[in-house]
């Protein structure tokens, strides 16, 4: 199999902060703790404040917050203050290199909306700071550009998160295919499914607009790319898609005679709606989404999926081919009734399977039911599909053989949150077999894949990786 070309200059290649703790430009040495700004305090933000509060609190502290709505802000400062005490004062986005100057500011975490990204990337490089950047790298190519170019100009470190990689059930795969027992990695399929709570979540709220994110071809598929990549360790390079948005909005599937299934019909009369988001019912997001959350920015949370002017697709499928021969089917669908995936990898000298079942079947209570599956458990548990996960191996001529898939410890993605959240704070003493940690790389390819689906989705030809103008060799 080929080997992954060089990151450019300055990108982290081991996931950790500039290869090694301390090296960020505060002056910080060994395991001083480095000084963070995080930059977007919306949902995605609280892992990385859980953590410097938590597991990682002597590793680095948040000096201060960079976001334009300061009840937004005002949620996560209010846990901060109550594990470590201390005030950290908040910046809006416009005055960005004011807060890394006034605060001495060593690394960046950066959570704010996708289309943000190179902006918010490209300005903290510029003014001397590492950066980490939570998936997709952009919401564009030309702006996946902007920030390889910043990564080049100033060779400061840029670290990516792909948290899926240190999944057990993920890393099982990664081992079987590393060891050649199943031969030359010929072809892959990869079919994910989320449901209609945590798939049609990405049509309440900013998500729903493309120009926000590069549509889920690069938000979450970018995910699921990295993880193909990096199973079969190759370079993506020609991709042809198809699909749309062919069930949410108010002109698709659900618009012209859907017919209510009896599980919907019960729970209305029970008086639940299913499609609906109760922010309130959840004070964490009522206190980042709230009235007075939006009195300052207007944005609604959760809106109905069934609006008008909804842009991003819910429907795609892709053909992606590999530079070492390997080709990969891969399908989405964000309006199925259970959440989880399914990989084959077919070898040379056999074929590996992967069936995750992340929520059997979505069951509510109280009225409302567990927005994201693979950090907490289902609110009832599916007899006939089960929450879990299961790895099969079989070679030619002989029976199949199912390995097992053990935790690593507590925590998302079966303690896999826990072990990437190390590799980003306090990076590794040793070296990783697998080569979990992402670098920047890994991240262009990732969003690359996505970013020349959506080519492909708009002209109706294949899109090579190499015409998308990232600014570096894939």
């Amino acid at each position: 199999m080929p080997s992954a070309p060089a990151a450019p200059t300055g990108s982290s290649t081991s996931g950790s902060p500039g290869g090694s703790p301390g090296s960020s430009t505060g002056g910080s040495t060994g395991r001083d703790r480095r000084r963070y700004a995080v930059v977007g305090t919306g949902h995605r933000a609280g892992m990385y404040v859980d953590a410097l509060v938590g597991d990682h609190v002597d590793d680095g502290e948040i000096v201060c917050w960079v976001e334009p709505n300061p009840e937004r802000a005002a949620v996560h400062e209010a846990k901060v203050a109550a594990a470590v005490g201390g005030e950290r004062p908040l910046y809006h986005p416009d005055d960005l290199e004011k807060a890394l100057h006034e605060q001495q500011v060593d690394r960046v975490v950066v959570t704010s909306v996708d289309n943000t990204h190179a902006e918010m990337v490209s300005r903290s490089l510029d003014a001397g700071v590492d950066v980490v950047v939570e998936k997709p790298i952009a919401a564009t190519a030309a702006e996946a550009r902007q920030i390889a170019d910043a990564v080049t100009r100033t060779g400061r470190d840029l670290t990516m998160t792909f948290n899926y990689r240190y999944s057990p059930r993920n890393s099982a795969l990664r081992e079987v295919v590393a060891s050649g027992e199943i031969g030359q990695v010929l072809s892959v399929h990869f079919d994910w499914a989320l449901d209609t709570v945590h798939g049609a979540d990405y049509f309440r709220r900013w998500h729903r607009e493309k120009a926000n994110n590069g549509g889920l071809l690069v938000h979450k598929s970018s995910h699921h790319f990295d993880l193909v990549n990096w199973w079969v360790d190759d370079v993506p390079e020609r991709v042809f898609a198809s699909g749309g948005r062919r069930f949410y909005g108010d002109d698709a599937a659900h618009a012209r005679g859907y017919e209510p299934t009896a599980g919907e019909r019960a729970l209305r009369e029970q008086g639940v709606d299913p499609w609906r988001l109760d922010v309130d019912a959840d004070p964490y997001l009522a206190g980042l989404y709230g009235p007075r959350a939006q009195a300052y920015d207007g944005y609604v949370r959760d809106r109905s999926v069934f609006d008008a002017g909804i842009t991003t697709e819910d429907t795609l499928g892709l053909v992606v081919e590999y530079r070492g021969g390997p080709v990969l089917t891969y399908s989405l669908t964000a309006s199925a009734p259970w959440e989880g995936y399914r990989v084959v990898v077919n070898g040379s000298r056999g074929r590996a399977e992967l069936e995750v079942v992340e929520r059997g079947s979505v069951v509510f209570g109280g009225g409302t039911a567990v927005l994201d599956p693979s950090v907490t458990d289902a609110l009832g548990e599916d007899t006939v599909r089960p929450k879990g996960d299961r790895l099969v191996v079989q070679k030619h001529w002989e029976r199949a053989e199912e390995r097992p898939i053990t935790a690593v410890g507590p925590g998302g993605h079966g303690g896999g949150d826990a072990l990437l959240l190390r590799d980003v704070f306090r990076g590794r003493a040793d070296a990783d077999p697998l080569g979990r940690a992402a670098g920047f790389a890994d991240g262009l390819r990732a969003s690359g894949v996505g970013y020349a689906g959506n080519r492909s989705l708009e002209t109706g030809d294949p899109v090579r990786l190499a015409d998308l103008g990232l600014g570096v060799e894939l």
